[in-house]
């Protein structure tokens, strides 16, 4: 089939390689000019790795594993270690696997098969899906007239929304954001520090109420990280300039340990990242011929610990069963979708715990989280 992946992180990438090696004919439309390499260490957790190692990339993603959050630590104004983050909320098992997200992505990348092309700079304006004009489960005689912002036009048999939580497609086919979301109370920015002189040793986290800052440390490089408690704001996730102005007015007033260096670096950086803790709940990840993967379905917000995870499974679940169904897509999806429901609803209960960790609302509060990390943390009785 000739197949439309919306996004080319990391859901659109496993899309894109999954797909493309059963012999479908896929197209990545990315919003952005280039792959988006920013971020966090993330985790591959679970069924995940199986999923991962029957893509074949599994070594590969082990030799680039890290251990970051081994080394993550609460900090007091003077920049005193105070207490540890304990190993269970960070990771499920041993079997976890923590990388950078650049290196993940660069893995997927580099695993696309001839079958599968990206194009940069464009998106996906509108959607027009007619339907089947069969009765075979629709592998024959429909398919979806795409228009993009670029003014190129396309027909294809699918078309797969990977792209993120605020997902153009889902808008498109699914309706307005705000019918799906469910803003969890936090918002997060990570900017690079270039000008942080030691790029190893332990990653520091510093808390004033219902806010964090840290400093965190991998492969060379060093990034500022910030989190904060909020209700919804109303924001162009396009605008940079306006999403820095809210994290500098999150910490207005907020001088202490290195708060003010850290939100220079957010300023000075272009490729400044922010969003929301948000999770996206919808009844159906499919709708004729259009199907959702990863965040734009079923995001469960960074606080999980899961996004990437549930990227990787959905994209291989929706591939073995669209290859498992003979192209029949509306069977295909239904059981793609039967698949992958328990791991997304696993991962979206798990989130409350780890933000009232990381963000407590009172400097009480801070101070007690830090004593039962010492009670209970390295060296304790």
């Amino acid at each position: 089939m000739n197949i439309l992946v919306s996004g080319a992180g990391i859901a659109g990438l496993a899309l894109a390689r999954e797909l493309g090696t059963r012999g479908h004919d896929v197209t990545v439309v990315e919003y952005g000019r280039h792959l988006r390499l920013t971020g966090t260490p993330i985790d591959i957790r679970g069924d995940a790795i199986e999923a991962v190692d029957r893509m074949g990339l599994l070594a590969k993603i082990q030799k680039q594993r890290v251990r970051m959050s081994e080394l993550t630590q609460f900090v007091d104004s003077e920049g005193e270690p105070v207490a540890r983050i304990p190993m269970a909320e960070v990771s499920d098992s041993d079997d976890d696997i923590e990388l950078l997200r650049e290196d993940l992505v660069r893995i997927l990348a580099d695993a696309l098969p001839d079958t599968a092309a990206i194009r940069f700079d464009d998106s996906i304006e509108t959607l027009t899906d007619d339907g089947d004009d069969g009765d075979d489960g629709g592998i024959d005689g429909g398919g979806v007239d795409v228009r993009f912002a670029s003014g190129r036009t396309g027909r294809y048999d699918l078309v797969l929304g990977a792209d993120g939580q605020h997902s153009a497609v889902r808008r498109l086919v699914f309706g307005p954001e705000k019918d799906y979301l469910r803003h969890l109370g936090v918002y997060f920015a990570l900017a690079d520090h270039p000008d942080e002189a030691r790029s190893e040793g332990a990653n520091s986290i510093y808390n004033v109420p219902s806010r964090m800052a840290g400093l965190f440390r991998y492969n060379g490089k060093a990034v500022a990280v910030f989190q904060f408690r909020s209700e919804p704001i109303d924001y162009d996730h396009h605008d940079l300039d306006a999403q820095k102005k809210i994290l500098i007015d999150a910490f207005a007033g907020h001088r202490s340990w290195r708060i003010p260096e850290l939100l220079d670096a957010a300023l000075a950086d272009p490729a400044f990242f922010f969003t929301s803790a948000s999770q996206i709940h919808l009844p159906s990840w499919h709708r004729g011929r259009v199907a959702l993967v990863g965040d734009a379905g079923y995001c469960p917000a960074f606080l999980s610990g899961r996004g990437t995870s549930l990227a990787l499974t959905g994209a291989r679940f929706l591939a073995e069963e669209l290859q498992r169904c003979g192209n029949d897509h509306t069977a295909a999806f239904a059981r793609y979708e039967a698949r992958q429901r328990p791991y997304v609803t696993f991962a979206q209960d798990r989130v409350y715990s780890g933000r009232d960790r990381m963000l407590p609302t009172t400097w009480d509060a801070i101070a007690a989280r830090n004593k039962a990390l010492q009670a209970t943390g390295p060296g304790a009785p």
